[in-house]
């Protein structure tokens, strides 16, 4: 294809969200004739398309349509693979020696303009990647690294794009610490905000999330780049190019296996809007009295909510815990005599909403039952495997009501 370059179409927060894809697919396919096309990361995991699939149908997606990735803190590992690292762009990711992980930019001819295009990912967003998959890797200030590449850069670029996995707020502080960027694509925020939105000469814009909108932003001269953000037009399977004929193959032999029913949703859980708070706190519940743990720790962020119907399906439990969390007993950080409403704090920071069991932990206490990546990444490390799965207890708490002689931990 002869592709003449005129603006950027931008996803983020994909999420392995297939089950629809086929306006995705069909529109960024007809769309690469014009445009470059960018992703600002997270686009793995989320969804039983990734648990099945292990990430294969979404690096066929990339690799098909996709000219340029920002790294997202959810799948890291993939951007290290050789077919998508050649792809991945990011200013201030290093080794522990300072060497970048990434190319730092590329320069591509848009609307007739050189373009520096660049990416960054947040520290916060950094942060939460599981320890073992980033022990060697480092991140810097995002804006102090911007400037150094526009300082050793300015030269070759007439314009300059920056694909931004840090949140939308974040991003607006980015676009106000770096006025030289035309346009930052945002990405990591899960907001319903989207922009554009101006700050000084900068555009800030991100597309929806889960692979149901784009972004786009065109250069009009040296000094103003339009943006906007559109929705994927509902064009129907049929419509999909045959190049993409294996990858919507692929995605219809795990939507068959998603389908397979788990059991009867319990009455209270039937034709709702999960609420996963509740639903963690009775599985910490569950767990506690089951399992004879001491404490119980889960993060409502472990979970996702959906509509629920009347039967749970293998897609709704991958759905709900799309990330495999094992759990396991952990310490506490130093135990005993920890500061418990200090680091009660620290978490929620760091991880949102928390469900516990009991409530509030008593004191003294040593060591909690958790997921392995609280334990590893937030906690003092664990002592050893529980030998359940959250996903196995969720499953249980959604279908089996709580009989007075069987718990959780017994299944």
């Amino acid at each position: 294809m002869n592709r003449q370059l005129q603006r950027i179409t931008a996803t983020a927060d994909v999420h392995s969200a297939l089950d629809k894809a086929a306006p995705f697919l069909t529109h960024l396919h007809a769309a690469r004739a014009g445009s470059l096309i960018v992703d600002c990361g997270d686009f793995f995991e989320g969804t039983g398309y990734y648990r099945i699939g292990k990430g294969q149908i979404e690096r066929q997606v990339l690799t098909s349509l996709y000219d340029l990735l920002a790294p997202g803190n959810h799948g890291w590992p993939h951007y290290f693979a050789p077919e998508l690292h050649v792809m991945t762009v990011c200013a201030n990711a290093t080794d522990n020696q300072g060497t970048p992980l990434f190319d730092r930019l590329r320069i591509m001819t848009i609307g007739g303009l050189r373009v520096a295009v660049t990416a960054v990912i947040g520290p916060t967003a950094f942060a939460t990647i599981p320890a073992d998959q980033r022990s060697d890797h480092r991140v810097t200030d995002p804006s102090q690294a911007l400037r150094a590449v526009m300082r050793e850069n300015h030269h070759n670029a007439e314009a300059w794009v920056v694909l931004s996995h840090s949140g939308f707020e974040s991003d607006l502080e980015l676009a106000a610490a770096c006025p030289f960027a035309d346009v930052i694509f945002s990405g990591h925020c899960h907001s319903a905000t989207t922009g554009p939105v101006r700050i000084g000469s900068t555009l800030v814009v991100k597309g929806r999330e889960l692979g149901t909108g784009y972004a786009v932003a065109e250069p009009g001269d040296v000094t103003a780049w339009t943006a906007r953000t559109a929705v994927f037009p509902d064009t129907g399977s049929s419509a999909v190019p045959a190049e993409l004929a294996d990858t919507v193959g692929r995605i219809a032999h795990i939507r068959g296996m998603l389908a397979t029913p788990l059991g009867p949703l319990r009455e209270r859980y039937r034709g709702t809007q999960l609420d996963r708070h509740p639903l963690l706190q009775e599985i910490a519940d569950r767990l506690h009295t089951g399992l004879g743990a001491d404490g119980v720790i889960l993060n409502e962020t472990t979970l996702r909510t959906i509509l629920l119907g009347d039967q749970l399906t293998l897609g709704d439990l991958l759905a709900i815990e799309p990330f495999d969390n094992q759990l396991v007993h952990a310490f506490l950080p130093g135990a005993p005599g920890a500061d418990l409403n200090g680091m009660r704090g620290h978490l929620t920071e760091q991880v949102g909403p928390l469900a516990m069991a009991p409530n509030p932990l008593p004191p003294g206490i040593r060591s909690v039952l958790t997921t392995n990546y609280l334990a590893d990444t937030y906690l003092s490390g664990r002592t050893h495997q529980a030998g359940l799965p959250l996903g196995q207890a969720v499953r249980s708490t959604l279908t089996t009501p709580p009989p007075d002689d069987q718990q959780v931990g017994a299944r």
